[in-house]
């Protein structure tokens, strides 16, 4: 047998797994990349900032968040800022919540608390707390985080504030989980790695289409002039990412990704959570504006095919013992491992994340299986239960 010749479904197996390869490559050094080549370009101070400190008003909804509250306001209210106030927004807790602020606000002369009225039957809790929130505020600069999370240094607002010029009307910024143990914390921070990959690196290359309310900024006027969360008041979610969707432009959205400027939230220790944050995700996503979205989505594509190909043609090849196509999609399969590990885990580094070798591969396979796992559950349940509540 000539080790050269490849018959036809060989050759046409080979092709399909180089343009999957070159797809791949593609995504990578274009959008994936796009985090660590800003901290690069940080390092050269390539970049401008605001020098100036606009008052800002932080907002924080939470029901029955007081253990959190406890735990995690502190960091928040004894930020490194000049001029700014914490607005907590009890949204109908029956914890001791009220407590625990009222014991703050003796100490805390930036705190203040307010409450979400009974009823709201046509718009979401969390949107109307939003909504009570950003009308109590007295500044024009808005900060939003939520109940479990903390800013991972004094100098969080100051380094969101320094993207606040005169033509941003957005900033953006990175948001992690703690690193808990065991394999499905590994997996849900995996998750949200990639996840923010995809959405900050997109507003890198000036194609913003959504935003984390755990770590964002925007202008009170940007709300009230776009009528606030008016065009998805019947949606659960939305607060965050859709309205960003529908106002973010790449003249007036920033980024934001020094490393004091994350925010660090609670650990998830429990898969049916993430699996209902996950898909409360996937039933607003659908609304979005823009490619994005969809281009997103071809990069899973395009990485579930790569790997299919490459199980078709080892397997074939083993049986047929036709090396040199064993051999060539081994070499593509290491190649593209090897871009992914680089770019993957630089810029975890950048972003004090956990770093992912051994396990790459697995979350390689099952980040996207168990995407479409949540999509079809997703599918099969009821729409009330993504609407108001």
């Amino acid at each position: 047998m000539n080790l050269f010749t490849f018959n036809l479904a060989e050759i046409i197996l080979l092709a399909a797994l180089g343009l999957f390869l070159i797809i791949q490559i593609t995504y990578y050094f274009s959008l994936y990349n796009q985090i660590h080549a800003r901290f690069k370009a940080a390092d050269r101070e390539d970049l401008v900032y605001n020098t100036d400190y606009p008052p800002i008003s932080v907002i924080i909804c939470a029901s029955n968040e007081s253990e959190n509250l406890q735990k995690y306001l502190p960091y928040v209210l004894e930020q490194d800022y000049p001029e700014f106030e914490v607005i907590v927004v009890n949204d109908g807790s029956t914890d001791e919540s009220e407590d625990v602020l009222s014991k703050f606000e003796e100490t805390y002369t930036n705190l203040y608390r307010t409450f979400t009225p009974d009823g709201g039957r046509y718009i979401s809790r969390k949107k109307l707390a939003m909504t009570v929130g950003i009308k109590a505020s007295k500044h024009n600069w808005l900060v939003f985080t939520e109940a479990n999370c903390r800013p991972a240094s004094k100098d969080w607002l100051k380094l969101m504030a320094r993207n606040f010029s005169p033509r941003t009307e957005i900033v953006l910024g990175y948001s992690g989980y703690e690193q808990g143990k065991g394999w499905l914390q590994r997996k849900i921070s995996f998750s949200n790695l990639l996840m923010s990959m995809r959405y900050l690196g997109f507003a890198l290359i000036d194609k913003p289409y959504m935003g984390i309310g755990r770590n964002l900024a925007y202008r009170k006027e940007l709300f009230f002039k776009n009528k606030g969360f008016s065009s998805h008041l019947n949606l659960q979610r939305g607060d965050d990412d859709l309205f960003v969707n529908e106002v973010a432009t790449s003249f007036n959205t920033r980024v934001e990704l020094a490393t004091d400027a994350n925010v660090r939230m609670e650990p998830i220790d429990r898969y049916k959570t993430w699996k209902e944050e996950k898909v409360s995700y996937i039933a607003t996503s659908r609304f979005y504006h823009g490619m994005q979205r969809y281009l997103a989505g071809f990069e899973t594509t395009s990485r579930l095919l790569f790997l299919a190909t490459f199980i078709t043609i080892t397997t074939f090849s083993a049986i047929n013992q036709q090396w040199i196509a064993l051999a060539i999609a081994i070499l593509a399969y290491i190649l593209r491992y090897i871009l992914q590990a680089v770019v993957i885990n630089r810029t975890s580094s950048d972003l004090g994340e956990r770093h992912y070798y051994f396990t790459l591969p697995i979350f390689d396979i099952t980040q996207p299986l168990d995407s479409l796992k949540f999509r079809l559950y997703r599918r099969f349940r009821g729409k009330g239960d993504f609407m108001r509540r």
